[in-house]
């Protein structure tokens, strides 16, 4: 993929972090805008947000490792359910590639260089991994965006076959799917959706996730921060995102940056809601006087 803009090697210097997280962030919204969005480039990027260490020469060296695994993938091993299986023996027998519960509570479970590494996982990222492997592969495979629990789907929708990649890519009978669905959100299993998820639609499932884990942990606003402002260079998301970063800001001591964002955002709320608005001016008025 295209660099950072920035030498590595070395002996060349890093950069200083807000130059290469910038880069990073023009990156990832360039390829967020691309015609066809390549999802491991947009993950790869948001681990590079996470980890300074990871370069140019990390973020090829998982493209490569995803194409060795690809190739060990039998040559068109026939319709969905024989994918579904090779993949299976491949990635969740062979390679042991699955999660845990204790795999929620580790900002490495959403990263795609991370678990490609320790093979390990949430669901989501575990199903970037089964997709990219068996993409390359040649296999009719997509990602299903299930209610509190993402999956991999193979073939057309009237032969479609689900399979877990978090339980070692089990493959799932229509049950099976009513009591993921079931379990996370009590509702029942509608046909809408076992539609495949878009790049963009997974990538921001990804950062939801990541913001989630740092609202969990003040003392990680840092990782709050870079996730919320990766959020809001998709092309579609909520406005609220601005309130978002706006409050992270005022929480890391850039007060004056975060009055200045909660005013402009007010401007959009008042267009609706005027009392809620004025309540995010008084916000702003607060953060401007912690400077006194």
């Amino acid at each position: 993929m295209s660099g950072f803009g920035f030498e590595f090697a070395m002996p060349a210097p890093r950069p200083p972090a807000a130059e290469r997280a910038a880069a990073v962030r023009q990156l990832f919204a360039e390829e967020a805008r691309a015609e066809r969005p390549d999802l491991a480039t947009l993950c790869l990027l948001v681990g590079a947000s996470a980890d300074g260490a990871l370069d140019d020469a990390g973020i090829d060296s998982v493209q490569v490792e995803l194409d060795r695994l690809a190739g060990q993938v039998p040559y068109r091993p026939g319709g969905p359910a024989a994918w579904a299986s090779a993949l299976r023996q491949l990635l969740g027998e062979r390679f042991e590639f699955r999660g845990s519960s204790g795999d929620y509570q580790r900002l490495e479970s959403s990263l795609l260089h991370e678990v490609l590494r320790r093979r390990r996982g949430l669901p989501i990222l575990l199903s970037v991994v089964w997709m990219e492997v068996a993409r390359r592969a040649g296999a009719p495979v997509y990602g299903v965006a299930l209610p509190g629990h993402f999956v991999v789907g193979f073939g057309a929708a009237e032969e479609q076959v689900l399979a877990d990649p978090f339980d070692g890519g089990r493959v799932l009978t229509g049950g099976d799917a009513e009591v993921l669905v079931a379990g996370a959100t009590g509702a029942s299993l509608e046909p809408g959706m076992l539609v495949p998820a878009a790049p963009l639609e997974v990538v921001s499932r990804v950062l939801n996730n990541i913001r989630a884990w740092a609202a969990a942990r003040p003392e990680r606003s840092d990782v709050a921060l870079w996730a919320v402002e990766l959020a809001l260079v998709l092309p579609s998301h909520s406005a609220r995102l601005r309130y978002e970063r706006a409050q992270l800001l005022v929480q890391r001591g850039d007060f004056l940056t975060g009055a200045a964002e909660l005013d402009a955002y007010a401007e959009v709320v008042a267009v609706v809601d005027e009392p809620a608005a004025d309540r995010v001016r008084g916000q702003a008025h607060s953060a401007r006087a912690m400077l006194n």
